[in-house]
């Protein structure tokens, strides 16, 4: 197996830079501890999800009964609600005014983090059956380490990116973070779209059928 093409494949699907436009969004609010939090956390939720995708596959997702389509369904229908609320230019969370709502901030930075800037936005369907696929060709156990070598690659990429953010919403401003996010969320609206009608076709043929007409 080439072992250049899971890497070229993983940066071109995950794609941290087209990212930046989202986190900018969901964390234009917070404080630069909580962003900084929000980039750890992020980076290290994608190292994992690769790392588990290579080692266990397709079986986390057999062991949970779920399958990848309906794993696109569920992505594509929460990408679709933050969509809307990009399309209107709402910040994701709005600033604490006393200690409990600060707490209760981090805590949805940590969440945030996670969902949906990691998943289903930097590590999705693609990210994960792509693994899956790299990690059936592979024959020895130092080929699956180097495919969760490439997790920590994509990890400091995320890490990279997003650290980059900052200086890239104040060359932005305020207007021009709205007219990104904006743009951002028609955009994020059309991916929504396009990653259920794939799930809901795998899910039901005979919708694909009907469509084919």
């Amino acid at each position: 197996m080439d072992l250049l093409k899971p890497l070229v494949a993983l940066l071109a699907i995950v794609n941290p830079i087209g990212v930046v436009p989202f986190f900018i969004h969901f964390t234009q609010t917070f404080s630069p501890e909580e962003r900084r939090r929000t980039i750890r956390i992020s980076a290290f939720t994608a190292f994992l999800v690769i790392a588990v995708s290579a080692v266990a596959g397709l079986k986390v997702i057999e062991f949970f009964g779920i399958s990848l389509a309906s794993f696109q369904v569920g992505g594509g229908t929460l990408l679709l609600i933050s969509s809307l609320a990009m399309l209107n230019a709402q910040p994701a969370e709005t600033k604490p005014t006393d200690v409990s709502e600060g707490n209760e901030k981090v805590d949805a930075g940590a969440s945030i983090a996670v969902v949906p800037l990691t998943i289903p936005l930097l590590t999705g369907p693609a990210t994960i059956s792509t693994i899956v696929i790299y990690a059936e060709k592979t024959r020895h156990l130092w080929e699956h380490a180097v495919l969760v070598g490439y997790g920590v690659v994509i990890g400091l990429v995320t890490f990279a990116a997003f650290t980059a953010a900052g200086r890239i919403a104040k060359v932005l401003g305020r207007t021009g973070i709205n007219v990104m996010t904006r743009l951002m969320g028609l955009i994020l609206a059309a991916m929504a779209v396009e990653l259920l009608a794939d799930g809901l076709t795998k899910l039901f043929p005979v919708l694909g059928s009907h469509l084919a007409r």
